[in-house]
């Protein structure tokens, strides 16, 4: 016997399956002239190593929609609202072009109000945001920049093998062991997928910190559970 919310997760899939361009996970930056990494200004870039696949509950891929599911997995908006350095950017290969980030989410450990606080102070995990919209690949998927970060005495600078662990980190806290996540009275059941060969592994002087990363993106899929 299928479990209710399998079932209900199907249907939500099928569906998807009919929303035209919007019913595909999401399309590779590089097709269009995109690139898996961000713009971290300096010549150099941070990896888009976790998308939320289009796939998912339109809900989530919402602006309220990600920080709402990013407080049911661990992580909240920044610190009193106050944001810290230049926003980065990404082209996503959707036509258009160079866009700032969405949003930045940072580790809340367990108080969505004020934990943020703490994480600029001692360092933890943290991401990015940005949109998959552009007329080119019309997705709606996000492609999140994750990072373990160090503590304000070494200027946030990325843990060693900080990309690869933030990414792992945050899909831990989604998939949440095969059971479902929740906050604000919502709930998900998220499923994750590793994708190769849309990020080269290594680092060759273009990541961030010349860290190197194992070259893999975590698809996550993000159904809300009614």
């Amino acid at each position: 016997m299928f479990s209710p919310v399998l079932i209900l997760l199907c249907l939500q899939g099928v569906l998807a399956a009919y929303l035209g361009e919007r019913g595909v996970a999401f399309v590779d930056p590089t097709t269009n002239g995109g690139s898996l990494l961000d713009n971290a200004g300096d010549g150099f870039g941070e990896p888009l190593n976790v998308i939320i696949s289009g796939l998912s509950s339109p809900d989530v891929l919402t602006d309220d929609g990600i920080i709402n599911f990013a407080r049911a997995i661990g992580f909240s908006k920044e610190c009193l609202g106050i944001h810290l350095g230049a926003p980065q950017s990404a082209n996503l290969g959707d036509g258009n072009g160079f866009v700032n980030q969405t949003i930045e989410l940072r580790e809340d450990f367990g108080n969505a109000l004020l934990g943020t606080c703490l994480e600029s102070l001692i360092g933890g995990n943290h991401f990015r945001v940005y949109r998959q919209n552009g007329t080119l690949a019309d997705t709606g998927a996000l492609f999140l920049a994750v990072s373990k970060e160090e503590d304000i005495e070494e200027q946030h600078t990325i843990v060693p093998d900080g990309y690869d662990i933030g990414r792992d980190l945050l899909a831990a806290n989604a998939v949440n062991d095969g059971s479902t996540t929740s906050f604000g009275g919502v709930t998900y059941y998220t499923t994750a997928e590793n994708i190769t060969g849309l990020l080269p592994a290594g680092a060759a002087g273009y990541v961030e910190f010349n860290i190197a990363i194992d070259g893999i993106v975590t698809l996550l899929t993000v159904m809300i559970v009614v």
